[in-house]
């Protein structure tokens, strides 16, 4: 059902559309509304809270002030607005009825198609803004970090949108698994290096210790920030954790609340897969301000690999945002900077942290975190595909086996909650992980072995 702006769709309508109009003109900020204040970052050595100062080698200036703001909300300029749509601002959002009439559950299950973008994932939404400031400032190069090859892709888009160059380190398992991205990325004219690399100091310092070295996102931030600081008029570009980062998604979640105001519903549970945490916090920010404000019941639960706990079983600290130790610590949920994940498909959710604005809201009880085995995520991917039609990314298969468990749960207990998830991204380009699943030698920890143990 198609819905034009101010119209109520009502619960029964299958797909929710915003006009152009309805594009967020300002990203909502989470730091003002926290439950307790965001503990700042420190340096390494005298403990004590770094300054905007020591962002300054690695940040435009601009980025660097909405880290930092304490503004509620953050305004998008026109051209950036004008590159949201082009971009497929807003997205729609659907309604799962095939899947909830397959799970026979009373339960409403609604996804945010983010998949739309021309490179199918929500990262382009803080790419794109990032390289706007950084070219309005004059920076003429972006270094950044990939996992699965979304945000890489996502930053090659931008880059090129706004007549800059990109190097990206991939980390080298996703390099293998998801060859294609890497060539998606090299069309739109960014270098794309498998991380560990021979580009780096660090890179080769690695590769000389261990040849076979599968890399990890904290290694990939190690290789991008010293690529950054040692290449003239060239800045770094980070696709989760920071709250800038997390803030230009917000535009999912703003969009998301006019949504479920013209289906005339308001979510039980709000769901997102988390690695670092940018596309669960563009979700369900908007809507955990109205729940801190008292206008909200909604309850957030963030869905992460069993391999990789950093939110179930991390420790809130202090850490190293990357492997080798180059960036100032942020306290967060983390399983340790050294952390060497399991070489699962979901490379998106392969870090060691979760980012510090969510840290805050996990410690505080109001996002509740799950853990979820490989092989159930990529069944649960199976079964959205065969209902919804859809293919997701493994990242996004997370969030979908969230929903589907909160859908039986409904079942069992025969209640009609209204189930909310971000459908982050697709997985057209990570058939290789489906291959190894339809084959049978998809184990839960990202090695070969059937069904599997972690």
């Amino acid at each position: 059902m198609q819905t034009m702006r101010g119209e109520t769709a009502g619960e029964g309508a299958v797909k929710i559309l915003l006009d152009m109009d309805d594009l967020p003109r300002a990203w909502y900020n989470i730091l003002p509304d926290l439950p307790s204040p965001l503990p700042p970052p420190l340096h390494p050595g005298t403990k004590e809270p770094v300054g905007p100062e020591a962002f300054e080698p690695i940040f435009p200036k601009e980025i660097i002030r909405q880290e930092m703001s304490g503004n509620a909300t953050e305004p998008i300029p026109d051209e950036l607005r004008e590159a949201y749509l082009r971009l497929g601002r807003p997205t729609p959002m659907y309604r799962a009825k095939r899947l909830e009439a397959f799970l026979k559950t009373p339960a409403r299950i609604y996804y945010k198609r983010e998949d739309l973008s021309p490179v199918g994932s929500h990262k382009p939404n803080t790419a794109i803004a990032q390289a706007y400031f950084a070219r309005k400032e004059g920076v003429e190069n972006y270094t950044t970090e990939t996992g699965a090859g979304q945000w890489g892709s996502a930053v090659a888009l931008a880059t090129n949108y706004f007549g800059m160059t990109a190097k990206v380190f991939m980390v080298r398992v996703s390099y293998d698994q998801k060859p294609y991205r890497k060539h998606l990325m090299r069309l739109f004219g960014a270098e794309v290096y498998p991380s560990p690399s021979d580009q780096t100091s660090y890179g080769r310092k690695l590769r000389e210790k261990s040849p076979d070295n599968p890399g990890s996102l904290g290694i990939a931030i190690s290789e991008a920030l010293e690529a950054a600081v040692t290449t003239p008029n060239t800045k770094y570009s980070i696709g989760s954790v920071l709250n800038h980062v997390l803030m230009h998604q917000t535009v999912i979640g703003l969009e998301a609340l006019q949504q479920f105001e013209l289906a005339d519903v308001e979510p039980d549970y709000m769901v997102g897969a988390v690695g670092g945490g940018s596309n669960f916090g563009g979700f369900t920010y908007p809507m955990i301000g109205e729940r801190l404000h008292g206008r909200s019941e909604t309850r957030f639960i963030a869905v992460e690999p069993e391999s990789v706990p950093s939110m179930t079983a991390g420790r809130y600290e202090y850490d190293f945002g990357d492997t080798a130790g180059m960036t100032p610590l942020i306290k967060m949920f983390t399983l340790g900077h050294d952390f060497m994940p399991s070489p699962i498909h979901a490379g998106g959710l392969r870090y060691h942290g979760s980012a510090p604005t969510l840290s805050v809201l996990l410690d505080a009880g109001i996002v509740e975190p799950r853990a979820v085995p490989q092989l159930t995520t990529f069944q649960a991917a199976e079964l959205f595909a065969k209902t919804e039609g859809l293919i997701p990314a493994p990242e996004t298969a997370h969030a979908i086996r969230g929903a589907i468990d909160l859908a039986l749960e409904a079942k069992k207990t025969g209640e009609a909650k209204v189930i909310a998830f971000n459908y982050s991204g697709h997985g057209l380009l990570d058939m290789e992980g489906y291959a190894q699943y339809l084959a049978g030698n998809l184990g839960n920890n990202g090695h070969n072995g059937g069904s599997g143990t972690h």
